[in-house]
């Protein structure tokens, strides 16, 4: 079984009901659960103020275990990406530490790969997910489980009957992205991976379809999305459209605009995001992509 070390690297725990039984449940599973030991510091929103969290990023590199799977997503790691132990998180991943996260993870992933040019990945967290009610979601346990195995080597989508027409191929792409309003963040600083020819994906939460179409025009008018071989749509949630303003303008409509302005691919459906049912994916890999008919196939091999 693994060596799982507990960090919180963004905001703060408040729901440690979730946070134990999340704890209770890796337990369960026969895995060597270490929790950092400011994983419930509370300093305003954060998960202690901004050394206290660089501190435990430094210990999550220096524990020696398999995983370092993040408490909760929130917000908390683009102030402190300045100082983050860059050689030392690179010095653990060569040594065999996979660092998950999602959601405000998405700063670390892209920090990391532009700073080092290690693979991390975007996965569970472990209140939202392991400490989720009922149970976790099968899909989720599973591919966590294939990472901890080292078998994960790639996965798979049904599309839309819509994205049939066109068979897409992509061969040997680095795979980035994640949370679509921390990626934007990024623009303009050394925190934002320059990659040509890759296969992004994205996701959000609570941002209503305007705002994702405003967050994608920036990342069209600084040329990155022109740069991609493709561009994952993965699950965005928890919106609400205002019917006096919207008219019909709604998600679909967005990707039907995205669609109109760049020559890459845009499939949608891809099982990630704030929700249940999400793969963990790895951030910085080199990835093989294939559609057949409804099937989308995204293969990264052994990392």
């Amino acid at each position: 079984m693994a060596h799982i070390y507990i960090f919180s690297p963004s905001s703060a725990v408040r729901d440690k009901v979730a946070f134990r039984l999340g704890l209770k449940r890796l337990r369960s599973q026969g895995h060597e659960v270490e929790v950092d030991e400011a994983a419930l510091t509370s300093h305003m929103r954060f998960a202690g103020d901004d050394a206290a969290r660089i501190a435990a990023i430094g210990r999550a590199s220096a524990s020696g275990a398999d995983v370092a799977l993040i408490s909760r997503g929130g917000y908390g790691l683009t102030r402190i990406l300045t100082a983050l132990p860059y050689k030392a998180i690179g010095k653990a991943i060569d040594g065999g530490l996979q660092f998950v996260g999602l959601s405000d993870f998405t700063a670390f992933n892209q920090a990391v790969f532009a700073k080092t040019g290690r693979i991390t990945w975007q996965g569970p967290a472990l209140g939202e997910d392991f400490g989720s009610v009922p149970e976790p979601d099968d899909i989720m346990q599973a591919c966590f489980d294939d990472l901890l195995l080292e078998q994960g080597e790639g996965t798979g989508w049904q599309l839309p009957k819509a994205e049939t027409e066109r068979r897409v191929l992509v061969k040997d792409a680095p795979l980035w992205g994640g949370n679509l309003s921390v990626l934007v963040s990024l623009l303009g600083t050394p925190y934002f991976p320059q990659i040509k020819g890759g296969v992004l994906f994205l996701e959000d939460v609570g941002e209503h379809p305007y705002r994702v179409e405003r967050m994608l025009t920036q990342l069209l008018h600084a040329g990155v999305l022109a740069r991609q071989k493709a561009v994952l749509m993965g699950q965005f949630t928890h919106y609400k459209l205002v019917t006096a303003h919207d008219k019909g303008f709604k998600l679909a409509t967005v990707v039907d605009w995205l669609r109109s302005q760049i020559k890459a691919p845009v499939l949608t459906g891809l099982p990630f995001g704030h929700v249940e049912t999400k793969v963990l994916l790895p951030v910085g890999a080199k990835v093989d992509l294939v559609t057949e008919g409804r099937d989308a196939l995204m293969v990264w091999g052994h990392i």
